[in-house]
Order: structure tokens, then C-alpha cells, then sequence
């Protein structure tokens, strides 16, 4: 969430960045949150008057009471009754307008950082880095659901029989390289300085509201209303709400962490070549990196995730090319967002795997989650996290990429994990 004295203080920024993400009606927007934040404010004012006569009658009251002036002490006290009416009706329209400022404030998304480029859609990112030569597949090569078949190492279909389509079952080979990429991605992190947790995979509304899933992504999460819970869309929620109401000792940072989690996404409107096999599935494994930072050194944190994916990327031997995402393609909490993306051989183009991202305040003022500066000020952190790294579309690649006639070959860094150097 923007910070309400940041909209006041800097209303001509504001808008030129949030127009950077294409939002809507954006000046109507701003203005609408600058006036019901007046408006609170008078009401307030008012309040505060009706309260501060209250306590003055309630000591002439008290006067005329002891000095046996009856008449006059209930005519205050009928004049006291007024101002206790008037002074609950404040109130009711107080917390009315206050539930509206909040509400505006919590639907507008994070302003972008000022280097993110202009741009309507994925068609506007840019390229910045790259590594890695596209392999020349053998002859009769096959896309990575063929090759799950013929191998018998994930079945679609007996995922669909059991749940539905986008729920695929992992079978001997298949299973065990699900477990040494998560193995790998939990090491290499470890190794790297991030501390492991194990989240729930289920949250509350405040833990989707404090990272930013609620409201603007309610429709893409599984949501158990009995309870009150929400499958998580990544473990950066989990893990992140850990420091919700934190107030951290600058010593702490930067505070790094690593959580292996399954994601559930119902990924509504999705169709097409996008979700043949496993490039688009409902539930999926994936390694997440987050990191609590002070905010002088996040952008600094943020290259050093983006060091660490791509040495992932590296060992594992997949090209990849990275993409500094443009305002219309960034997300609603965002405020600078680098995709990773390893090609695909067998169908010819880039798949995501990965997105490192920073949000500045924007999380932390949801979940209130501060620190004290050095003259002791309270001060909010900044939040970074990282896909270190989904698996899925890594899967897809590696079984694409390695193929041969006698099998598929495994990375070099996987077979410790594996116990096998090929799949046959």
C-alpha cells in the first residue's frame, strides 16, 4: 500500500509513475484518496471539538450540582445529551470515511521505480542479460508432454482422474527429479546465506492482504470460506507475513530466507499453447527466495538475487535470458520486477521460470512492518523475493533441452540428488 503522505506530498509524482503502469482514471483515483483523507481529518477536527465541549459541560454540571442550581446543572445535562448524539454520529461517519480512504488506498498498486520502461504488455520488456548457446536437438525430437509419456515419468491424464487438469502426478524417475531440483535449489540457497522455512500452505485474509494476493488477486487463489483460509499462490506469502507488526533492529538486516512450498493458482483464463503439459499447471513445486532489507541497500539486494537465479540457471546448464518487465507487464505490488526465462527447444521459445522482485514499501506498509533508523524514527523496511526457481517450466526445458536418442541426459549438478545420469 502507497503511503498516504507520500500521495499528499508528491500528488504530480504520483500520477506520472502510476500512469507507467497504465492504471486507470488515475488523477480521479488520487484525488478521490486527498479528499477522503480531508474529509476524515475534518471530521476529526470536529470530533475533537464536540468532545473537548462535552468535558466542559461535564464540569459546569458538576458546579452547578454542588451549588444546588438544579434547573440549570439539567439544562447542561440535556445540552451534554445533544453533544453525546452528535459526537456518536461523528464517529459513525468517521469510521465510514475511513473505511472508504482505506479501501481506495489498498486497490492502488505500487508505483514503479523510475528506470522501469514505458510499455503496454510482455510485447514492451526489454532484454538486459543473457547467457547460453540454444541447443541443435537430434533429429524426431519431442515436446517435453511427449517425452513425459514415453517415458513414463508424469502422467497428465491420472492427474485429471484424480483432481482435474492442472494437477499432474510425478512418477518414479519424474518424482525423484522433483525432489533433487527442490534439494538443489533448498542447497545452493543455504549456501548462498538464506535460512530455510517451512510455511503453511495456507494463509489467513491478513497475510493475503499484507503481501498483496488480496484484493487484486483474489480470483486466481483457492479460498476455503468455511475457514477462512487461502491456498498460498507462492511462499513468499507465508513468509514474508513472519515480521507482520515487526519492528526490527537495523542490525537484523538483511534478513534472508528460503522456503520450498507447493503453489496453488487457478490460473482462470488461461488456454491454449501456454498450458499444454506443464507449462501452466494449477499446482506446482517451487524453491522462493525472500529477503527484509533496509531500504538504502534493496536495490543492491535485488542484483544479488538476481546473481543467485542465474547461477541456477547456469549449473543446470539452461539458456536463459533475462527481461526488465515494462509498467503495463509489472505487477499490481511491484515496484521493479526482472523475468527469467530459459528456452524451451522442442517448442521453439522462452518460458519463465523465475521473477525477482522489489517492493519497496509497499508490502511492509500493509503488514506494518518497520524498523528504527539510527535517531531512533521508525522507519519502513523494504521486501525483495525471487523464484529460486519453479520447477515445472525448468522440467520442461531440461527434458527438451537434453534429449537424445538413449535417453535424456541429466545435469551434472542433479546427479548426486538423483542417484541416475539419464532418464530411459
Amino acid at each position: 500500500m502507497l503511503q498516504l503522505q507520500y500521495i499528499k506530498d508528491h500528488r504530480e509524482e504520483c500520477i506520472s509513475r502510476l500512469k507507467i503502469k497504465n492504471v486507470k482514471d488515475v488523477e480521479a483515483r488520487i484525488d478521490e484518496i486527498i479528499a477522503l483523507d480531508a474529509e476524515r481529518r475534518a471530521l476529526q477536527a470536529k470530533a475533537d471539538a464536540v468532545k473537548a465541549d462535552q468535558n466542559r459541560i461535564a464540569k459546569e454540571i458538576g458546579v452547578l450540582m454542588k451549588e444546588g442550581r438544579r434547573d440549570e446543572a439539567e439544562a447542561r445535562k440535556a445540552e451534554s445529551g445533544k453533544l453525546k448524539a452528535e459526537s456518536e454520529e461523528l464517529g459513525r461517519r468517521q469510521t465510514e470515511a475511513e473505511e472508504a480512504l482505506n479501501a481506495k488506498l489498498i486497490s492502488l498498486p505500487n508505483t514503479p521505480h523510475p528506470t522501469v520502461p514505458e510499455g503496454k504488455s510482455e510485447a514492451d520488456n526489454v532484454v538486459v542479460d543473457e547467457w547460453g548457446a540454444k541447443p541443435a536437438l537430434p533429429e524426431g525430437a519431442l515436446p517435453h508432454w511427449d517425452l513425459c509419456q514415453k517415458y513414463d515419468i508424469v502422467d497428465f491424464e491420472l492427474g485429471n482422474k484424480i483432481t482435474g487438469a492442472g494437477f499432474p502426478v510425478y512418477k518414479g524417475k519424474g518424482a525423484r527429479l522433483q525432489r533433487a531440483l527442490i534439494n538443489f535449489f533448498l542447497n545452493e540457497a543455504a549456501n548462498a546465506g538464506y535460512q530455510e522455512i517451512m510455511p503453511p500452505l495456507m494463509v489467513n485474509e491478513a497475510s493475503g492482504l499484507g503481501t498483496g494476493q488480496l484484493p487484486d488477486k483474489e480470483g486466481q487463489m483457492y479460498a476455503i470460506p468455511l475457514d477462512g483460509f487461502y491456498m498460498i499462490p507462492t511462499a513468499e506469502v507465508p513468509i514474508t507475513n513472519i515480521y507482520r507488526g515487526n519492528v526490527l533492529d537495523q542490525k537484523q538486516f538483511p534478513i534472508r530466507h528460503v522456503g520450498y512450498s507447493e503453489c496453488f493458482r487457478r490460473e482462470a483464463g488461461s488456454y491454449g499453447k501456454d498450458v499444454r503439459g506443464l507449462n501452466r499447471l494449477h499446482e506446482f513445486s517451487k524453491v522462493e527466495i525472500v529477503v527484509i532489507e533496509h531500504p538504502d541497500r534493496s536495490y543492491d539486494t535485488l542484483e544479488d538475487m538476481k546473481r543467485h537465479v542465474g547461477s541456477l540457471l547456469q549449473k543446470l546448464g539452461l539458456p536463459y535470458h533475462v527481461l526488465k518487465l515494462c509498467g503495463g507487464d509489472i505487477s499490481f505490488t511491484s515496484a521493479m520486477t526482472f523475468d527469467f526465462e530459459v528456452w524451451s527447444a522442442a517448442q521453439g521459445r522462452w518460458l519463465e521460470v523465475s521473477s525477482v522482485s522489489n517492493f519497496e514499501t509497499f508490502q511492509a506498509n500493509r503488514m506494518k512492518l518497520r524498523f528504527k533508523d539510527a535517531d531512533g524514527r521508525m522507519q519502513l523496511c523494504h521486501t525483495l523475493n525471487g523464484s529460486a526457481l519453479a520447477l515445472p517450466r525448468i522440467v520442461a526445458a531440461l527434458l527438451e533441452n537434453n534429449q537424445t536418442p538413449d535417453g535424456i541426459v541429466m545435469p551434472e549438478c542433479l546427479r548426486p540428488y538423483l542417484g541416475f545420469d539419464r532418464i530411459d
